[in-house]
């Protein structure tokens, strides 16, 4: 059995380290306040490999590979309202959940994507409302016999107009989500569209996206209801050469469409971090939705670890004061490890690098660097690694009533004991 600090030990370690960020100037009750308040938006594929519950055998396309089988998986609604509940009980802090469109309940009826409508939600936000969670959304364009050739940027105009009707009726299942837990809801739009060598024509498929994009965005929903996201790919299987939604095409719509950007941290060349791009992009977008994943040699979706291009990324945004622009949420689906264990060990990394982005004492290093300090500033960033981080996670899992350090293994084993393994 893992065992974790006492209450005593937990608040005789945070004492000291407040001590320590007091002499920085950093109110580190505030601070654990603050990081508490960030909503993590758990993403609901990881509990079930992104199968859904449209088809049972659903096989995976656009792209999309989850390996390893694991016993325990969810294989309904209710078995994964469950397990992430489960996982979010072990994760200190504000919780979403991000739904795709392929996690509808609509009973024995065969209901076509395009049809679906906040009514095939019902139970989830039921759900959410008890749990006090919030609700994300994501248009589901892949896993379809009509996404074989393309979706909004397919040639066939039938084709087209299907998966436009399935986006407009996803932004209106987003706006209710939004409306009955009392938090907008972040409706992501990604497409798997793609070549997998170099095509003759990159334009015609990208005015095709913009024209469908266009008729997807066109009904207005209040802004506390629904937050319209467009997501970028560099490439995935199959679409090794071309992807029709690239982070260019998608900046250039968001900026010009004043819609939120999604930055998927797997969706980029192995060498490049988001964390670079996020002040590029302040400036000239409404907001940023942050797909937390670590991607591993090649555009790969791995379970989040606290390392140090996620505390860059979350660095930026303290530095950036742009907190209430930012959403963030998970992207990873590993099928080989314990699901429940997955999304802990991923969310609770992220609210550690949250919580290390706001220990940061950002306006000083500011100070240093107007001065032409620059000498001072380098040092304090090395410095400020050496703070007490930890003993201040502790204190905050203390403050929202989770296990601190190693000691939730413990609640996920027996869940997996008494739940999963009979299955």
């Amino acid at each position: 059995m893992y065992k974790s600090l006492s209450k005593d030990q937990v608040t005789a370690n945070y004492s000291a380290a407040k001590q320590a960020y007091a002499l920085l100037g950093v109110d580190t009750d505030a601070v654990v306040k603050a990081a508490a308040a960030v909503s993590i938006s758990l993403h609901c594929w990881q509990g079930d490999d992104v199968v859904g519950f449209e088809n049972p055998d659903q096989v995976l396309t656009g792209g999309i590979l989850a390996t390893g089988n694991y016993p325990g998986k969810a294989r309904n609604a209710e078995q994964l309202r469950s397990d992430l509940a489960m996982a979010a009980s072990l994760i200190p802090g504000a919780k979403k959940v991000a739904l795709h469109g392929l996690y509808a309940e609509t009973g024995s009826k065969k209901v076509p994507r395009d049809e679906l409508g906040p009514e095939h939600f019902a139970n989830w936000i039921s759900w959410a409302q008890k749990t006090k969670l919030g609700l994300d959304f994501n248009p589901s364009f892949f896993s379809h016999p009509k996404a074989d050739d393309g979706t909004l940027s397919a040639a066939d105009k039938s084709t087209r107009e299907f998966w436009v009707r399935h986006g407009i009726q996803s932004r209106r299942i987003a706006a209710a989500m939004g409306k009955a837990t009392g938090a907008p809801a972040v409706n992501n739009v990604w497409i798997p569209d793609g070549s997998k060598d170099y095509p003759a024509d990159r334009l015609s498929p990208r005015l095709r996206l913009k024209d469908s994009l266009d008729a997807v965005f066109a009904e207005k929903f209040p802004a506390d209801h629904l937050i319209d996201a467009v997501e970028c790919k560099l490439f995935g299987i199959g679409s090794e050469a071309y992807v029709v939604g690239s982070h260019e095409f998608y900046m250039g719509y968001a900026v010009q469409n004043k819609v939120t950007l999604t930055l998927d941290m797997g969706h980029f060349h192995p060498t490049e971090t988001i964390a670079d791009k996020i002040p590029g992009i302040l400036p000239f977008v409404p907001g940023l939705m942050l797909h937390v994943s670590r991607g591993l040699r090649w555009d790969s979706d791995h379970v989040v670890t606290y390392n140090d291009d996620v505390q860059a990324v979350f660095n930026e945004i303290q530095r950036a004061g742009a907190w209430n622009r930012v959403a963030v949420g998970l992207d990873f689906f590993d099928a080989s490890i314990n699901r429940i264990m997955a999304w802990t060990i991923g969310a609770r990394s992220v609210r550690k690098a949250i919580l290390g982005a706001l220990l940061e004492p950002s306006g000083l290093l500011r100070d240093e660097e107007k001065s032409g300090r620059l000498g001072a500033r380098l040092a304090l960033m090395e410095e400020l690694k050496n703070l007490p981080l930890g003993a201040v996670y502790d204190y905050l899992c203390l403050s929202q009533n989770v296990p601190n350090g190693t000691a939730w293994i413990n609640a996920s084993d027996t869940y997996e004991k008494e739940v999963l393994s009979k299955r």
